[in-house]
């Protein structure tokens, strides 16, 4: 048995009919030229062979009530394989518009808490005899950083190599047993280390926003406690919308180069032109900036994973800012600031200060008035880096990675990419009521790319 962390909690806390706490991942393929008409249907037949799942993947629930204070993992002895492998097909020859549509319906759906809470779909259909995988997981077993790395392992830089399906693949998830029980003395001198953490954590996190509060009290600009109402950030249903892009990531580094930013500051500036526009669209847009959260890595190098690890830093996005470069310029000035602050913290004052920043939301989220009151910020973006290298499996090269996150009352969309292969792959996630003509979101971010590609080359002549 395993406990979870209380971050690791929060997303079944969080978890109801409209706000679902999975994540996804869309992955096209091309097939190999000398793949056998029953190439599909190959791999559906190695996964019904499968036995003996490692972690996290054979992990349940110990109680499917959700709410359960003091949720557990435990290993699901009665695994049915075929029951979180679907197979499905598009009318061919399926588009990428079709392909949406499907993933779209998808996402939409809870998974099985009475089950290891995870799926992969295998589609079939597609142009020129193409495949995807859509997989999806729920937050509370894995966080983003742990699934690429997971996904990564179960493919091969080589067609020729066969690698091992992605959930026949360990990863440090384990229950605890065969481990032998410290002392009485090692668990207190455990106890004590981690006591001594968390209260240097918390002066830290003291000393920060006491430093905040002094600028705020010198009428220095800070970060604002409220994010300005907008239609991103009310009640949502259940259904969701998903829409993608991909661009050169050379490109971007060398516009990020340009602005003497970083590669992050031009994916919030992407998505603030983008947001900036389909708000101006739908004659929606707030007088104030919208802010963003940003989700922080705060795992050490060569962390093998598991669980959830997690900070945030709020950054305004911007949007009040009519100029393109002056709107990029304003930016890299907010995320500067606050990467600086981060920088002299450690991780578990990362972790606390970021609890700080979310408890409005948490508060909102118990009393049930979130999405109904001004919101901490308006949406969530986030950059993964993924692999460098092209990848295959079983033969057939990956095309891309689009992810798939979680929007929630009050965060009617969810912006996540994800660089692979010397491309950067947008997925965005909205809810389909709140949101009309999702897809427009995503071309502006296209024609933000090309406005800020010119304006840059302009500046440095």
């Amino acid at each position: 048995m395993k406990r979870l962390t209380p971050n690791d909690a929060m997303f079944l806390f969080g978890e109801s009919q409209e706000t679902m706490m999975h994540v996804g991942s869309l992955m096209p393929f091309t097939v190999p030229k000398d793949a056998p008409p029953d190439f599909l249907r190959g791999i559906i037949e190695e996964v019904r062979q499968v036995r003996n799942l490692q972690p996290p993947w054979n992990l349940k629930l110990k109680s499917s009530w959700l709410k359960n204070p003091f949720p557990a993992w435990v290993e699901d002895k009665n695994m049915d394989v075929d029951y979180h492998l679907r197979r499905s097909g598009l009318p061919s020859p399926g588009g990428e518009r079709e392909l949406g549509v499907l993933v779209s319906r998808l996402h939409a759906i809870p998974v099985d808490f009475s089950r290891p809470p995870w799926e992969t779909h295998l589609i079939e259909g597609l142009e020129d005899g193409r495949f995807a995988l859509y997989t999806k997981v729920h937050h509370a077993l894995i966080d983003g950083y742990t699934a690429n790395k997971m996904l990564a392992r179960s493919f091969s830089t080589d067609p020729n190599e066969e690698t091992p399906l992605f959930f026949r693949l360990s990863h440090h998830f384990g229950t605890g047993a065969g481990k032998p029980r410290p002392g009485r003395s090692s668990r207190w001198q455990t106890a004590m280390m981690s006591l001594r953490s968390q209260i240097d954590a918390a002066s830290e996190v003291a000393a920060t926003v006491g430093e905040l509060w002094e600028k705020f009290r010198g009428g220095v600009e800070t970060p604002r406690i409220l994010a300005p109402r907008s239609i991103l950030n009310g009640r949502i249903g259940r259904n969701r919308r998903f829409a993608t892009q991909q661009y050169d990531l050379e490109h971007v580094k060398s516009l990020a180069k340009a602005a003497g930013g970083t590669l992050n500051d031009i994916v919030l500036a992407l998505c603030s032109t983008a947001l900036r526009r389909f708000l101006l669209g739908l004659n929606k847009l707030p007088s104030e900036p919208l802010v963003a959260m940003l989700p922080v890595n705060v795992r050490p190098k060569n962390d093998p994973g598991g669980g959830n690890a997690v900070g945030t830093m709020l950054v305004s996005l911007a949007t009040h800012i009519e100029s393109p470069l002056e709107r990029l310029d304003a930016i890299i000035a907010d995320t500067t600031e606050s990467k600086a602050r981060l920088s002299s913290m450690s991780k578990e004052a990362i972790i606390q200060l970021s609890a700080l920043m979310m408890a409005p939301v948490g508060a909102q989220t118990v009393t049930g008035t979130l999405g109904r009151v001004r919101p901490r910020f308006n949406v969530c973006i986030s950059n993964v880096p993924g692999p460098k290298e092209a990848l295959y499996f079983r033969g057939a090269k990956l095309e891309a990675v689009y992810p798939l996150s979680i929007p929630i009352h009050g965060q009617a969309l969810n912006i996540t990419c994800q660089s692979y292969n010397g491309t950067l792959n947008f997925g965005f996630t909205g809810c389909r009521d709140s949101l009309p003509s999702m897809q427009r979101l995503a071309v502006h971010s296209g024609e933000a790319l090309a406005e800020l590609t010119e304006l840059l080359k302009n500046r440095g002549a």
